[in-house]
């Protein structure tokens, strides 16, 4: 079985989702049939993040009730976990009393004050 790159399109997720950008590739099956699939998707550098702020974890803290807090969308608590990092967003707010990042997007500078 081989796997090339498909020719460069657009990605099919949103800007929001954190697999925008991930590159599709094809993957030939026994059959012949082309199955395309995404590549993998590397965490960030936790140091390419500007912090904003730091949650303290409480009891029944989720994820996504965090990135409703903060970011104001329940659907972007990727970004919370890419930011701490952790690859089980449960690992965020599994331990009452942990210190979380709530950072900026990558890549979004933070202010400079002078």
């Amino acid at each position: 079985m081989t796997s090339n790159p498909v020719e460069a399109t657009p990605s099919p997720y949103p800007r929001t989702s954190r697999y925008h950008g991930v590159e599709v590739a094809v993957r030939a099956g026994h059959d012949g049939r082309q199955v395309p699939y995404l590549r993998r998707r590397l965490l960030p550098r936790p140091g390419g993040f500007v912090t904003i702020g730091e949650h303290t974890v409480s009891a029944g803290d989720r994820p996504d009730l965090l990135a409703h807090q903060y970011l104001g969308d329940a659907e972007q608590w990727w970004r919370i976990a890419d930011a701490n990092p952790v690859l089980d967003p449960r690992e965020l707010t599994g331990t009452p009393g942990r210190k979380v990042r709530i950072t900026l997007p990558e890549g979004v500078p933070g202010v400079i004050h002078g």
